[in-house]
C-alpha cells in the first residue's frame, strides 16, 4: 500500500479528515517520545511532553507552510517546547532511577549486556552534563539523523554555529566518557 507524504497527511487533517492527524501522530510518536525523553531524562516528564508537542502541532498545523519538511517544523516546536520546560525546572534525576535500557533483538550474553548498560549509563550522564544548546545539535544530529542544514533551521542558527556547538559537545563528551573509564 501506498505510504502518504506528510503534506498530503497534513492537509487531509485540515480538512478534518482525524484519519490522517492520527497517521502524522503515529509516523512520529516514537521518534518524538525518544526526543523528549534523552532532553528530559524522565519517562513520564518526557510523555507529557510528546503530548505537549502534538497538541501544539495539532493547534497551529495551520500555519505550517510546507517551506522544510513536516518533521523539522515538528521538532522545531519540541525543541522550543524542551527549552520552556528545562526554563519551568530543571530536572534532577539519580541514574539510578533511569529505566533499564534493553535491547529485546539481541541474544548476547548478560556480561555484555551489562557492559553495554554501563556504557550507555555513561552516555547518558555524559549527554546530560552538556549544556542545552549543545544538547541538542547532538541530539538532532545523532539520535534523529538531522543534516547540518536541517538543524540550522531547526534551531534558527547558521550551519557554522551548528557545527561548532556539534563539536564543542563532541570534546565534552568524550573528555567526560574518558574520565569515567580511567
Amino acid at each position: 500500500m501506498f505510504e502518504r507524504s506528510d503534506e498530503t497527511l497534513v492537509k487531509q487533517a485540515l480538512k478534518g479528515k482525524k484519519s490522517a492527524w492520527v497517521a502524522l501522530v503515529k509516523r512520529y510518536e516514537k521518534n518524538l517520545y525518544n526526543y523528549t525523553l534523552r532532553m528530559v531524562s524522565h519517562p513520564a516528564d518526557a510523555m507529557d511532553l510528546m503530548q505537549d508537542v502534538f497538541v501544539a502541532v495539532f493547534r497551529n498545523l495551520s500555519t505550517f507552510r510546507g517551506d522544510s519538511p513536516f518533521k523539522g517544523w515538528m521538532f522545531k516546536i519540541a525543541h522550543y517546547r524542551c527549552i520552556e520546560f528545562y526554563r519551568r525546572k530543571r530536572p534532577t534525576q539519580s541514574l539510578d532511577d533511569l529505566p533499564e535500557q534493553v535491547d529485546e533483538a539481541s541474544d548476547e550474553c548478560p556480561e555484555y549486556q551489562a557492559v553495554l548498560g554501563q556504557q550507555a549509563k555513561a552516555l547518558h550522564k555524559a549527554l546530560q552534563a552538556l549544556p542545552l544548546n549543545q544538547k541538542l545539535v547532538v541530539e538532532l544530529k545523532f539520535f534523529q539523523h538531522c543534516t547540518f542544514d536541517d538543524i540550522a533551521k531547526q534551531l534558527g542558527i547558521s550551519v557554522n554555529t551548528v557545527k561548532s556547538r556539534l563539536y564543542s559537545g563532541l570534546d565534552k563528551l568524550k573528555d567526560h566518557l574518558e574520565f569515567d573509564y580511567v
